[in-house]
């Protein structure tokens, strides 16, 4: 799978211990402490996403397109989110005794663009974006390639499993796709 190239591996690894300090402060009940970074690279305004494993099982994943803010805080505030706001864990949450287990991957994102066709989508390289009116859902590059789908299961599945929309939708002129690229990298 194609990756931009947005943050070197010493930056990466700032990221994920300033992840893994947020994801466990949330899971405690513990008020976070004050992150800082004087790394350049991560004062970068750009989106992001924070993806939650146990022993391979999704536990939380909240993402953010765009920020005003620098990277390392949008990573900070992501990870607690998807330690303790993420809507589908909500009867599930995070125990302290999981976080042993727990991996942390981060994906920095591109800024999306909008696609004529559906035929612009690359799987293994573009994340997903759709919308229409209201409604819209989004995929991760790496969804389409964990679960070995086509390009149209891709979209159909983006479509009825996150946008709540008819798994056909994206055919429809009225609906938006976007796509954006990612670097992704996470704890071993």
């Amino acid at each position: 799978m194609s990756q931009e190239k947005v943050i070197s591996e010493s930056a990466q690894k700032e990221l994920l211990q300033i992840a893994r300090q947020a994801v466990e402060s949330a899971v405690r009940g513990k008020r976070a402490t004050r992150i800082t970074s004087k790394n350049p690279e991560l004062q970068q305004n750009l989106g992001v996403f924070v993806t939650l494993t146990n022993r391979g099982n999704l536990r939380g994943c909240i993402g953010r397109f765009d920020s005003d803010r620098p990277l390392y805080e949008t990573v900070a505030e992501m990870a607690v989110a998807s330690a303790a706001e993420d809507s589908r864990f909500f009867c599930d949450p995070i125990t302290p005794k999981e976080l042993p287990q727990l991996r942390i991957k981060i994906s920095i994102l591109s800024p999306r663009k909008r696609v004529k066709s559906p035929d612009e989508v690359i799987i293994g390289k573009h994340g997903i974006y759709i919308t229409r009116g209201w409604q819209s859902g989004c995929y991760l590059p790496e969804v389409a390639t964990d679960y070995n789908m086509t390009r149209e299961e891709f979209l159909s599945g983006c479509c009825e499993g996150k946008a709540g929309l008819p798994p056909d939708a994206w055919k429809d002129p009225k609906t938006e796709i976007h796509v954006f690229t990612t670097q992704s990298f996470g704890e071993e």
